[in-house]
This record gives C-alpha cells, sequence and structure tokens, in this order.
C-alpha cells in the first residue's frame, strides 16, 4: 500500500505539495496502484559542485521521496552518491529529509571523475539482496557522460534482464555534448541490445530548481509505463 496523505502530513509536512503532485502525474500516465522501489543515484564528481550548494540535489531528492510515498510503503528511498567510485550508500527518509543531503555529503571524501557503471552495480546488488518482488524505478541524476561509455553500456544491457528501469536525468546545459552518450544508451536498440527498453532520459537544465513540479514528475514516470508492460510481457516483472 502508498503511504497515506495523512502519513505524509505527520512525518514530513513540508513534502504534503509533492506528494500530491505525484499523484496527478502518477494518475495521468496510468500508475495509480503500482507498486515499485524507488531508488535515487546521484552524480557526486566534481562539476557537480554548484548543484550540491544551490540545493538542487537536495530539491530532486526531496521530489523522489514525494514519488516514492506513492510507489512503496515505507517511506525511505536508497540513495547511492558515485564518482570515480561509489562514495556513499544510504537513503533519505520522509521523517529527516530536511537537509540530509548536506549531511551525507559533509562525511564524504574529494569528488572524483564519473563511473555509472559502479553505481549501476551497487543497485542491482542492493535490489537482488533485498529480495524485492515489485519491480525498481531507478533515478540517476548526472551532469555528463561517463568515464568508461563501454562499461556503462554493458551495465545496462546486462539489466535489462532484471525488473530495473533507468530514469536518467541531466543537471547542465541540455546543449552540452555531455549529454551524447545518455542520448545513445536511451536509443539502444531492443532487441539487438537488450531484450526491452529499460532506460529513459531527460534534461532539467542548468538550474533543475526550476523545472516545475508537475513536469519533472512527468518525465520521471513518463516512460515507466511502457517498460512495465515490454519487462511483464517477456516475464521479467512478474508483480
Amino acid at each position: 500500500m502508498p503511504l497515506s496523505l495523512q502519513k505524509v502530513e505527520e512525518t514530513a509536512p513540508a513534502l504534503v505539495s509533492l506528494y500530491k503532485t505525484a499523484a496527478v502525474s502518477l494518475r495521468k500516465h496510468g500508475l495509480s496502484g503500482e507498486r515499485a522501489a524507488v531508488y535515487l543515484v546521484v552524480d557526486y564528481s566534481g562539476s557537480m559542485r554548484p548543484y550540491y550548494q544551490d540545493g538542487s540535489v537536495q530539491a530532486l531528492a526531496e521530489r523522489v521521496l514525494g514519488l516514492s510515498a506513492h510507489l512503496d510503503d515505507d517511506g525511505r528511498v536508497p540513495v547511492v552518491f558515485f564518482s570515480t567510485d561509489v562514495d556513499a550508500e544510504t537513503e533519505i527518509a520522509l521523517a529527516n529529509h530536511q537537509g540530509r543531503i548536506d549531511r551525507i555529503v559533509a562525511n564524504l571524501s574529494h569528488m572524483g571523475r564519473t563511473n555509472y557503471h559502479l553505481a549501476m552495480d551497487a543497485v542491482i546488488d542492493h535490489y537482488l539482496d533485498s529480495g524485492a518482488s515489485d519491480p525498481a524505478l531507478v533515478v540517476f541524476q548526472t551532469d555528463g557522460g561517463p568515464s568508461s561509455k563501454l562499461a556503462a553500456e554493458r551495465y545496462l544491457c546486462k539489466a535489462a534482464e532484471l525488473p530495473l528501469f533507468w530514469q536518467f536525468v541531466g543537471f547542465g546545459d541540455p546543449g552540452s555534448r555531455q549529454f551524447d552518450f545518455l542520448r545513445k544508451l536511451d536509443e539502444l536498440a531492443v532487441p539487438a541490445k537488450r531484450p526491452v527498453d529499460n532506460a529513459g532520459f531527460f534534461h532539467a537544465g542548468t538550474d533543475p530548481r526550476r523545472v516545475p513540479d508537475t513536469e519533472l514528475y512527468d518525465r520521471l514516470v513518463g516512460e515507466f509505463p511502457s517498460w512495465l508492460a515490454a519487462a511483464r510481457a517477456r516475464g521479467i516483472v512478474r508483480s
């Protein structure tokens, strides 16, 4: 069961508006009543510093929490921070969401380069270890392409056999060539490269906080229904 409005009001009153807006997008995309684990992966590479400082990463985390309250019932979202390696595996919860990103980052070491595949591996391991039967929506934020493109593509194709959908979110200049690789990932051939299309990508721009909540939620869940249908048809998702 999703978390009730009353539960959100009691636990995280500042997120009530996000919770209500997420409900509208889920209903619009035929996802009301669907169950899914929700993950958040955030880029901790050096070029991301401004987005931590201006609150963009915190804002994304809170929006993802507002969405997860409808799809999951524990009020928590596992979070993976990555750069050259996996910098942290932790969570953000309704009960302690305010300032949570700053508190996590305060304990991390220097910001490194960008390696998607290690973060993807961490999510895959967490999902498999959890014993979950519901599918998962992985919100994967980055401000550029990975150092190892081959590894990232290989992991995405490998993960297509699992009930995981990867929704990539770009922070930064939409015209940057840094995002060419994510466009390629989004368009990888089916079935030549992977059994189903298990990834989406959209730009949140240079000031992601300015993207309206309604638009952000529509983009986060827009491709999830078609993936669910394809994954169920192939027996990848059984719930």
